[in-house]
C-alpha cells in the first residue's frame, strides 16, 4: 500500500546538483522542500549583520536562539526569513559564503537549527524533501529515504562556477574542497554518508537524469518496495 507521507534526506557537498534535484523532486511528487543550508546562512547573515564576531564560538553561541529564522517549503517558491526580512538575496553573497561554515560549526547554532528542521519535517502533512549535510545520519536519522549525491571536484567545480556566472573553474574547485574538509571535520554532525543511504554519483549525468533516478526511489519507496 501506498504510504500517505514520506520523509526524504537528501545529503552530498555543495555543486552536486542537491538543490536543484531536491526542488524539482518535491515539485514533481507533492512534497514540501527544506533547504537547510538557507537556514544556515541565515543565521549566519543575522551574524554578519548584527557584528558578533565570527572567529568566536562563544560568542555565537551567545546569541544563536535570538533570529527568528522562518523557511517556507513549497517547492515551486522556497522562501527563507530572519525577523521578518527576507534574506533569500543576502545570503548567498561571498561575505555570508565564506563565513557559513564556521557558524554552523559552533554547537549551539546546530541544535537550534536541527530543532527547527525537525519540527518543519514532522509538520510536513504530505511529506517533505530535506536537504543538507547531516539530514541523514543526525537531523532525520528515521528519514523513510536517504540518498547521499556525490560528484568529481572537476564536475562540481564546473556547475558551481556556473551559477557564479564565470566565476574561474579552478579557485571555485579549491573553495568547495576546503568546504569540503571543514564541514567533514567539525565535530559536532560532520558532513557524512549515511549507513543506509543510497549513494548517487551524478558525475556523468544531467539534472533530469538525477532527478528521475531520485523520483523512483521514492516512489518504490512510498509503494512499501
Amino acid at each position: 500500500m501506498e504510504r500517505a507521507t514520506v520523509i526524504v534526506a537528501i545529503d552530498g557537498p555543495s555543486g552536486t546538483g542537491k538543490s536543484s534535484t531536491s526542488k524539482a523532486v518535491a515539485a514533481q511528487l507533492g512534497l514540501s522542500y527544506l533547504d537547510t543550508g538557507a537556514q544556515y546562512r541565515a543565521i549566519t547573515w543575522w551574524m554578519v549583520n548584527n557584528g558578533i564576531d565570527i572567529d568566536d564560538p562563544t560568542a555565537i553561541a551567545a546569541v544563536a536562539g535570538k533570529p527568528d529564522i522562518v523557511s517556507g517549503t513549497d517547492p515551486s517558491g522556497p522562501t527563507i526569513t530572519v525577523d521578518g526580512t527576507d534574506v533569500a538575496g543576502p545570503i548567498r553573497t561571498q561575505e555570508v559564503t565564506s563565513r557559513v561554515s564556521a557558524v554552523s560549526a559552533v554547537p549551539e547554532v546546530r541544535a537550534r537549527i536541527t530543532e527547527l528542521q525537525r519540527t518543519i519535517a514532522a509538520d510536513a502533512a504530505n511529506g517533505i524533501v530535506v536537504e543538507g549535510r547531516d539530514i541523514g545520519t543526525t537531523v532525520l536519522p528515521d528519514a523513510d529515504l536517504k540518498i547521499f549525491l556525490t560528484a568529481s571536484p572537476e564536475a562540481r567545480a564546473a556547475r558551481r562556477s556556473g551559477e557564479l556566472k564565470g566565476a574561474d573553474v579552478q579557485a571555485t574547485r579549491e573553495a568547495l574542497l576546503k568546504r569540503d574538509a571543514a564541514d567533514s571535520s567539525r565535530k559536532t554532525s560532520p558532513l557524512a554518508k549515511a549507513d543506509d543511504a543510497v549513494e548517487v554519483d551524478t558525475s556523468d549525468l544531467t539534472l533530469q537524469q538525477v532527478i528521475e533516478c531520485v523520483v523512483t526511489l521514492v516512489e518504490e519507496k512510498r509503494a512499501g518496495e
